[in-house]
């Protein structure tokens, strides 16, 4: 009996130091997540066409994807965006995967303020892309000598 009542505060005594070890480890599991913020732009580009200018999130990392839904020349190409913005100097830098067009992907990367300097192409004949549009812009420009239709969208 003498070993009954010796052992019942023991076991007490260790259920109490888990219970509170484990509130400890929970307290400082504890993690916070965000929804990302997101923007969907469609467009219909004539041959020769540009979108309107898209203006990504300044001086963070956005994921820009984009997809030609034209049917023959459907593709999709996707990079991660800086809009870099600081003193007065604005900037586009990125890099990421050109679309399918037939042989094995290639990558693109860069950085540009130049309008129309090359991003990433988001269909098979890779005649439709993303460039610089401005320091601070991006736009979806149509190379085809066919109307154009897609996708652009961005996650940050």
């Amino acid at each position: 009996m003498r070993i009954q009542k010796s052992s019942r505060p023991l076991v007490i005594l260790l259920a109490t130091i888990v219970a509170i070890i484990t509130s400890i480890v929970v307290a400082n599991a504890t993690q916070t997540i965000t929804t990302p913020n997101a923007a969907s732009i469609s467009y219909s580009l004539a041959a020769g066409g540009n979108s309107a200018a898209i203006t990504p999130a300044i001086n963070k990392p956005v994921l820009v994807m984009g997809c030609c839904t034209t049917m023959g020349d459907i593709g999709n190409g996707h990079v991660s965006l800086l809009h870099f913005s600081s003193g007065g100097g604005a900037l586009i830098d990125w890099s990421g995967v050109e679309s399918f067009n037939g042989s094995a992907p290639a990558t693109t990367g860069g950085g540009s303020n130049t309008v129309g300097d090359h991003i990433v192409y988001i269909d098979a004949t890779h005649l439709v892309g993303i460039q610089v549009n401005s320091a601070d812009t991006i736009r979806v420009h149509n190379g085809e000598a066919f109307t154009r239709a897609g996708t652009v969208t961005l996650i940050w």
